[in-house]
C-alpha cells in the first residue's frame, strides 16, 4: 500500500507513517505547489498510485502564541484547514482513502462528554485551534458526504474557512459526497507517552477505546493513537470508513 503522510514529520504523523512504511515528503502544506510535488513524489514510488492519505498537521510552538484573553493562538488562524483545502484541491483520485485527524471536544456533544478539567482546558487554551479542526472537519464532511449538523457542531468560522463564502468553489477541490473513503480520527487530549498497545501484541485487547459514540476520556498517547491509525488503515478500512472515530483511554 503506498501512502502520503502530510504533517508526518512529528507526532502522529510520524509514529503512523513508521509502522505504514509511509512518504514523508519535505515541503510546506500551506503551499499547494508544495502538496502537489508530495502528491507526485508520493506516486512515483508506486506505479503512479496513491492508496491512501494520512493528513495529521497541527500547529508548532513557533506558530503558537498564549494570549492571557484568548489562549494559544496559533498563525495563520487557518492552518490546518488551508493545508487540508491544499491537499484535497491536489487530490490525484477520489479513490484515495483519507485519514484526517482532529479532536475530541469539537462538538456539543463531544464538550459535553469530557472530564471538567478537559472541558475548562479545551474552552479556554486550545480555542484557536480548535476553530481550526472543525473547519478541516467541515471540509472532509462536505467532500465525504458526512452529514453536518449546524446545531450540533456550531456555526464555522469565517476568518478559517469562509473568508469570500466562496470556499465550495476553490479550484480542484472534489464535489460533495465525491470521497467515498474518508475517516476523521478525533483523540482525547494527546500526551507523550509510550505505545500501551504494543504491550497487547497477540490479543484482541486494546488499551485504547475506539467508538463512533462520545465517551469520558482524559488521555490518549500520539504514539497509541498512531497504531489506531496503522490498524484502521490496514485491518479496519471497511468497518471504519466514512465515520468519526473518537480515540482514547
Amino acid at each position: 500500500m503506498n501512502i502520503l503522510v502530510i504533517g508526518g514529520s512529528r507526532n502522529i504523523g510520524y509514529y503512523a507513517a513508521l509502522r505504514l512504511l509511509a512518504t514523508l515528503v519535505k515541503g510546506d502544506a500551506l503551499i499547494k505547489a508544495d502538496v502537489h510535488n508530495a502528491w507526485a513524489a508520493s506516486a512515483r514510488k508506486v506505479e503512479g498510485v496513491v492508496d491512501a492519505l494520512i493528513f495529521t498537521v497541527g500547529a508548532v510552538s513557533s506558530q503558537t502564541k498564549f494570549s492571557i484573553a484568548r489562549g494559544a493562538v496559533i498563525s495563520p488562524p487557518n492552518l490546518v484547514t488551508q493545508a487540508l483545502l491544499n491537499a484535497l484541491a491536489t487530490l490525484p483520485s477520489p479513490h484515495i482513502k483519507i485519514i484526517t485527524i482532529t479532536s475530541t471536544g469539537l462538538t456539543r456533544t463531544s464538550k459535553a462528554s469530557l472530564p471538567f478539567p478537559i472541558r475548562a482546558l479545551y474552552a479556554y487554551v486550545v480555542a484557536s485551534p480548535h476553530r481550526d479542526k472543525l473547519c478541516a472537519e467541515r471540509l472532509i464532511s462536505h467532500v465525504g458526504g458526512l452529514e453536518w449538523n449546524v446545531d450540533e457542531y456550531g456555526e464555522i468560522a469565517k476568518d478559517v474557512l469562509d473568508k469570500d463564502g466562496k470556499w465550495k468553489e476553490m479550484e480542484g477541490l472534489p464535489g460533495p459526497g465525491t470521497v467515498q473513503d474518508a475517516l476523521i480520527v478525533r483523540p482525547a487530549t494527546l500526551t507523550d507517552g509510550e505505545c500501551l498497545a504494543d504491550k497487547t501484541v497477540g490479543t484482541d485487547r486494546r488499551p485504547y477505546r475506539v467508538s463512533e459514540g462520545d465517551f469520558k476520556s482524559w488521555t490518549v498517547s500520539r504514539k497509541d493513537v498512531g497504531h489506531f491509525v496503522f490498524d484502521a488503515v490496514v485491518n479496519r478500512w471497511e468497518e471504519l470508513r466514512c465515520k468519526r472515530i473518537n480515540v482514547g483511554y
